[in-house]
């Protein structure tokens, strides 16, 4: 999963800490497991690593449209400038491929390069360090001897000062990070303690679904901290909680997860990406492990309004009869209204709800406005194959009606969300053209 998140308020710990003079130690890393090559099935290995590699979705951020996968060179914008991924080929000049186990486990656990600088936590690193000993060398077999070589060289990344200055990362990593392994959380049966391993680890759910401290760190790396997946914002996105997940059942998070959709909601925004480069080739035993252990986290409060069967016929009622209706109402059903009906249900697996949805319900409509401006589609996947586009509005109407139809939408049915402004839709509209 691309992951734009950084660090806004990084610069405050640069200066001040490295300013005062204050040493910090650096994380002791843990070996590379050593193995013997006689006793390893490198295919075994390989296939493995691949997988685990999807499971950590890797080519995601470090692939580029008309390169080779893993050659990197994805710009990833942040308000401190742009970094570019890497080239994590075994290429010997532009990638990996003079580091050995253990510097790619450093740099994979720790985010230290085989050079010794740091890398930037764009790099999920403060989950990786989770990743056991046996993933990481079944990673760093298929990245090395799996993965065919690219000489190409990405941009380099130059971020201005203070944030360029790599050695007040180690600040950073000190203040916020832990060496600490993968622990299953107490009492977790088998099949949870896997859910928790791939959530906690390879599938960095912490670094999109767990709120960020004012150094935009991770306020919570585990089950252990109630703010763990307690959900927050991502680009302007409603990221929702993932704990408990009391609107979902364990199959639909199956579903969502292997296909980009379910019953009631499609997949949108960041979470595309994920869903067709990582979770869609995870087995199914796997996804049912993640979604076990989210079933089993205690429950936080969720975006999405409690539904209110009363409210909802009334909204039925007007849209129906279509008489006298007000600016929102008809802008829904000219719009909206032939896939997702009068009820706000739409339809199951194909349309999702608009009727107690968290996106339409998040605090900031920024997500809402994205879909009515630019559209969104369902990833074609192994499950669902099918493409289901909604098409985007940002050439009909205009922002005040943009604005209209919104709040309309956050305030129909079930739904009671603040209105929208037209200033709010001029400003998720020019995001479009960044």
């Amino acid at each position: 999963m691309i992951r734009k998140l950084f660090f806004a308020l990084l610069a405050l710990a640069i200066v001040v800490l490295v300013g005062l003079g204050i040493v910090v130690a650096t994380h002791k890393t843990r070996p590379a497991p050593i193995a013997s090559a006689a006793q390893d099935d490198t295919a075994k290995l390989i296939e493995r690593g691949a997988y685990l590699s999807r499971a950590g979705d890797c080519v995601a951020c470090h692939s580029v449209p008309g390169k080779p996968d893993y050659a990197g060179g994805l710009a990833i914008k942040s308000g401190l400038g742009t970094i570019y991924s890497t080239n994590i080929t075994p290429d010997k000049t532009h990638g990996i491929g003079n580091y050995t186990e253990a510097q790619f486990a450093d740099a994979l656990r720790n985010g230290v390069r085989a050079d010794g600088a740091n890398l930037y936590p764009a790099m999920p690193y403060p989950d990786f360090v989770k990743i056991s000993d046996e993933d990481v060398h079944a990673l760093y077999t298929y990245f090395m001897q799996g993965v065919a070589p690219s000489d190409y060289a990405p941009p380099q990344t130059a971020l201005t000062f203070p944030f360029g200055v790599r050695p007040g990362l180690k600040v950073w990593n000190a203040l916020f990070t832990t060496d600490a392994g993968f622990t299953a959380p107490a009492g977790a049966s088998e099949q949870i303690a896997r859910g928790a391993y791939l959530t906690e680890s390879l599938g960095h759910c912490s670094s999109c679904h767990t709120p960020r401290g004012l150094s935009m760190n991770e306020q919570a790396l585990d089950s252990g901290d109630a703010k763990f997946l307690t959900g927050g914002e991502l680009n302007g996105w409603p990221v929702p909680a993932l704990r408990g997940m009391a609107h979902w059942s364990q199959q639909d998070i199956t579903d969502y997860l292997s296909g980009g959709r379910n019953s009631t909601a499609a997949v949108g925004g960041e979470m595309t990406a994920v869903v067709a480069n990582s979770t869609s080739h995870m087995t199914d035993a796997d996804l049912q492990a993640i979604a076990a252990y989210l079933k089993s986290l205690p429950g936080a409060a969720a975006p999405t309004a409690k539904l209110d069967p009363a409210a909802s016929q009334q909204t039925i009622a007007r849209l129906t009869a279509a008489k006298d209706l007000s600016t929102g109402e008809r802008l829904y059903l000219d719009n909206c209204g032939a896939c997702h009906f009068v009820s706000g249900q739409g339809a199951a697996r194909v349309f999702p709800h608009v009727d107690g949805a968290s996106v339409v319900n998040a605090k900031r409509p920024d997500g809402l406005l994205h879909v009515i401006l630019a559209g969104a589609a369902t990833p074609s996947t192994a499950k669902a194959p099918s493409v289901l586009p909604m098409p985007g509005f940002a050439s009909r109407l205009d922002d005040a009606e943009v604005a209209e139809l919104a709040t309309y939408v956050r305030q129909a049915w079930s739904n009671q969300a603040p209105a929208v402004s037209a200033k709010d839709a001029a400003r998720v509209r020019a995001s479009l053209h960044k």
